[in-house]
């Protein structure tokens, strides 16, 4: 705690991605391992479904910069996560054991964060994008060579609830311009949390 607000100083992202990348195109892993490296650099902790793919380089980015990594896993168990989901667990400090599958996995990996950045992903990005639009945390969306920011950005257009994102869904190419953003999105949700907690 920082002894002020009640707040952890460490802000935690989420970054969430394709587990199976052949679609993403080639700078798919360095994008990823760059984000990772900036999320550390900027101060903050990586959050991830402790899974391969996007996810995976990105954890790879963070540790390499010496930073904290969470992986929350759709697997009951380290055995099961390792033998039956056939998922890593190296890049990782802590993972935790949902035993919710991915689709409660997902639920559980967004609210552990501050906020959510996407990558190049599937349905399981899509499904992860779309809880934390409910939940109305602020997203960053990673552009690359690949289809996912304009998926999400037809999601948007098209949801009759844009309105609702203003100001808490950010895009970039550039990984570090877009960790730049999303902290400070959080920085501003935290501050709002602060004004509007009771008394």
């Amino acid at each position: 705690m920082d002894g002020k607000s009640g707040y952890s100083t460490k802000y935690k992202i989420c970054v969430s991605g394709a587990a199976e990348t052949s679609h993403c195109g080639q700078d798919a892993f360095a994008q990823a391992e760059e984000l990772g490296r900036e999320i550390v650099r900027q101060g903050a902790m990586l959050v991830n479904g402790a899974t391969t793919g996007f996810p995976y380089w990105a954890s790879k980015g963070a540790k390499g910069e010496g930073g904290i990594v969470l992986g929350i896993s759709p697997a009951y168990s380290e055995w099961e996560h390792i033998n039956v989901y056939k998922l890593p667990v190296d890049y990782q400090d802590l993972i935790t054991y949902t035993g919710e599958g991915y689709s409660g996995r997902n639920l559980l990996l967004t609210r552990s964060a501050d906020a959510v950045i996407l990558g190049c992903g599937r349905i399981g990005t899509i499904n992860e994008f779309t809880i934390a639009f409910e939940d109305r945390k602020p997203i960053g969306v990673l552009e690359g060579d690949w289809e996912t920011s304009e998926v999400i950005k037809t999601i948007v257009a098209k949801s009759h609830r844009a309105a609702e994102m203003s100001g808490k869904l950010v895009y970039s190419k550039n990984p570090k311009e877009l960790v730049s953003k999303i902290i400070a999105l959080i920085a501003i949700e935290r501050v709002k949390a602060e004004v509007e907690k009771p008394l």
